[in-house]
């Protein structure tokens, strides 16, 4: 197995978003007379993109949906990343694949405009060859097409990226598209949800996945 280049989701994996993202739904549950849940909650509800979320915050039943998606696009989006925040290595993870020549890029189920000010906000100085969010004619994650699509970008087989996630929907992914699963354990879910879909590597810290991606990149 070789690794030519690695593929990273977005919150939960290089930003921990929680803060924001959670915040921003519970102002939402607020205005419509809803109870807010704990920001732990949260941990389960993100990652298969904006109307999955607010379906999982929402009661069942819960009539105004649209309306709740809108409110929470339009809360989230002005508070971005008031308060999300680059977990603690990945600026050195990312700048060490950089020196070592393996171009990466970010894949998210966050909607694009969104995916594109937050990677500029919190991670501007990283050289990101592609990022890509949700786009309405693309479906989301697990399906492969965005992963494919960056591949493409990348100028690299499938089969030699690395897919990084923190959840089974990212492991989901890497398998669908033929890519390397790899698993961050501090992101929002657990380890036994990683290996049970299909991680073939679940790294504790930055410093891990950057020592595997050199062991396994060209020439190693």
């Amino acid at each position: 197995m070789t690794i030519r280049a690695v593929v990273f989701d977005l919150d939960g994996t290089l930003v921990d978003s929680l803060p924001d993202i959670g915040g921003s739904m519970n102002q939402v549950l607020r205005s419509l007379g809803l109870p807010p849940h704990p920001l732990s909650a949260y941990r389960e509800f993100v990652g298969e993109g904006v109307l999955r979320l607010v379906e999982r915050a929402l009661p069942p039943g819960f009539a105004a949906r649209e309306q709740a998606v809108a409110a929470f696009r339009e809360v989230y989006g002005a508070r971005l990343t008031a308060e999300s925040r680059v977990y603690p290595g990945i600026a050195e993870l990312l700048a060490g694949l950089e020196a070592r020549g393996v171009p990466c890029a970010v894949c998210s189920n966050k909607p694009h405009g969104m995916t594109e000010r937050v990677v500029r906000a919190l991670l501007g100085e990283a050289s990101f060859v592609c990022v890509e969010g949700e786009r309405p004619e693309r479906p989301r994650k697990p399906d492969p097409a965005a992963a494919l699509d960056v591949a493409r970008a990348l100028g690299v087989a499938p089969s030699e990226v690395a897919f990084v996630g923190d959840t089974k929907t990212d492991m989901q992914t890497a398998v669908a598209a033929g890519m390397q699963p790899v698993g961050v354990a501090w992101g929002f879910r657990d380890r036994a949800e990683l290996e049970e879909h299909g991680a073939a590597l679940v790294v504790e810290d930055p410093a891990e996945l950057l020592a595997w991606a050199q062991a396994a990149g060209p020439g190693a």
